[in-house]
């Protein structure tokens, strides 16, 4: 299992496996976001079993199923509300983080000045080219 830190309280990382709730848990997450859409992978990393697995594990778990190619505000919308509603740290997946890392900064367009937000995403991995205008675009728009 990969974490990669975004901020003190929100880490992102490829795909998981059901055992690794246990081990998010011991870490200190309280939450987790399925960024992953389960047209993706087999049935035992579907939705289904990944949340069985993070309450059984006692964390709270969201499903946000992102299609690469497909985000939506909804779905950006959808992790930021799961975000702000965590009581402690929060660790989301996708196949490599990227969809994760993606939607977690446009849902702090406007909150966060666009430079930390590219800089926080750098600082774990993450390079995608644009995402600063998309950022821009989307606080504009929320003026």
């Amino acid at each position: 299992m990969e974490i990669r830190q975004i901020t003190p309280d929100f880490a992102v990382g490829p795909q998981i496996e059901p055992a690794d709730m246990a081990k998010l848990a011991a870490a200190g997450f309280v939450a987790v976001i399925n960024n992953r859409p389960d047209a993706e992978v087999p049935p035992d990393l579907q939705s289904a079993a990944m949340q069985a697995a993070a309450e059984a594990a006692g964390l709270s778990y969201t499903a946000n199923q992102v299609i690469n190619g497909g985000l939506s505000m909804a779905m950006v919308q959808n992790q930021g509300a799961a975000v702000s509603q965590a009581s402690g740290p929060v660790f989301a997946w996708c196949r490599s983080g990227t969809r994760s890392s993606m939607v977690w900064a446009l849902a702090h367009a406007g909150k966060i000045p666009t430079d930390e937000i590219i800089a926080a995403l750098d600082g774990a991995g993450y390079q995608i080219p644009g995402l600063d205008q998309q950022i821009e675009a989307l606080a504009a728009s929320a003026d």
